[in-house]
């Protein structure tokens, strides 16, 4: 379906979305499956809506163009309509793109983020009961990630060695008294109070609209004081002035109310990055919303959704305050392009996502349910049938089909 007169545009009043009941929606296919799994994602979650809100809600489908699509047609890799559209009507859903290779672009979702200043990725993560795992006890990971996306590393400031800016950093840190090998690449992490303080605060206001118990800082601040010690410092004091009716930390817990949790409090804690990697691992269900920088958050994500099966059902969103774009979560796997074969669930469930976003719980819920009851059909595609005993293998259309099927 195609935009048209009568649907109308997202928009935000007082800082609160508002979304009309039939909605433009600017969609980027992507590259390599990305057409396969964009085709199936929006079966799904038509059918969702129909069967839901039977014709009182309705998606307007826009295409809009990037990657390598847009530059086939228009010789650019993310043309300025495109950001003009996602602009003007504020959410938007993409499948996996491709990084252009000789471009000035390193990463178009990379692009895409600081353009619109998404500062917050933010990373569901469940088990689906008969998904194959890793791990003995999947059914526990229950969390959502929120990633600083502008700040750390994904700020891209770094100089090759030997080039001109390189040696005059180098000489300029020297100049401090800090002692970098000559050579060197050179990169800077920048964290700033600004950054960090929205991203923590967007997590404490997710959990405290979803009734989750716990916020954890994740951070690396024993060794960098200043950048990721400083996120930790600035995340405790969102927390203790923002929202001191709501937030109880650990050492409160400890030290005023005899090591129980208060009702209604939603327990705040931090944790050093590389001790939460074995905390996920071996007590995952004390973890349910995690606020972090942004390389950290990046590797926490994919181990994550490995634990409960991998990128393939993992979904993703990066959101400002008023702009979010929601996208399925891993690459193009061009060897896999247009053969009807890989896992459509990482953009349906950020379609879900999106549901959520929009106050369209009942139909995200529905497409949750009927993905639970297919999985436990064995209705599945490639990359769960080989690992699970007596699956029906299916393709990426049949899989939508089959969810479609489990939503009547």
């Amino acid at each position: 379906m195609t935009a048209t007169t009568e649907a109308q545009k997202i928009s935000f009043k007082d800082g609160k979305i508002i979304v009309p009941n039939k909605v433009i929606l600017p969609f980027i296919e992507g590259d390599g499956t990305g057409p396969d799994i964009t085709r199936a994602a929006r079966k799904v979650l038509d059918a969702a809506i129909r069967i839901v809100y039977k014709g009182e809600k309705e998606i307007n489908w826009l295409e809009v163009l990037a990657g390598e699509k847009a530059y086939n047609s228009t010789k650019s890799w993310l043309p300025a309509e495109t950001l003009e559209k996602i602009r003007e009507y504020k959410v938007a859903i993409k499948g996996p793109l491709t990084t252009p290779t000789g471009s000035g672009i390193r990463s178009l979702n990379v692009a895409l983020r600081q353009i619109f200043d998404l500062y917050a990725c933010v990373r569901p993560i469940k088990h689906f009961e008969g998904v194959p795992t890793p791990t003995k006890h999947p059914e526990l990971v229950d969390l959502v990630i929120f990633r600083e996306n502008t700040e750390d590393v994904y700020s891209g400031i770094e100089f090759k060695p030997g080039s001109d800016e390189a040696v005059k950093l180098i000489a300029f840190l020297k100049e401090l008294k800090q002692d970098v090998r000559e050579g060197s690449g050179v990169g800077i992490k920048p964290i700033s109070e600004f950054g960090s303080k929205r991203l923590v605060r967007k997590a404490i206001e997710y959990a405290m609209k979803n009734k989750k118990p716990s916020v954890t800082l994740v951070h690396k601040g024993n060794i960098m004081k200043y950048t990721e010690g400083a996120f930790c410092e600035w995340g405790y004091e969102v927390a203790d002035k923002e929202f001191p009716d709501y937030i109880v930390t650990e050492k409160d817990i400890r030290e005023k109310y005899n090591g129980k949790i208060p009702e209604g409090k939603i327990v705040f804690k931090d944790r050093i990055a590389d001790n939460m990697f074995q905390q996920l691992l071996i007590r995952p269900g004390e973890y349910s919303i995690i606020a972090t920088t942004n390389l950290n958050g990046d590797y926490l994500s994919d181990a994550c959704a490995a634990q409960v099966g991998g990128l393939g059902i993992a979904p993703g969103a990066n959101m400002g305050d008023e702009i979010a774009i929601f996208e399925a979560t891993h690459g193009t796997a061009p060897k896999y392009a247009n053969l009807d074969k890989v896992n459509p669930g990482s953009m349906i469930l950020s379609g879900v996502m999106m549901f959520d976003y929009f106050g369209w719980e009942k139909a995200s819920q529905l497409i949750l349910e009927a993905i639970a009851k297919t999985i436990k059909q064995k209705k599945v595609t490639y990359d769960l049938e080989r690992q699970m005993t007596g699956a029906m293998l299916l393709k990426t259309s049949e899989f939508a089909d089959a969810i479609i099927e489990n939503m009547k």
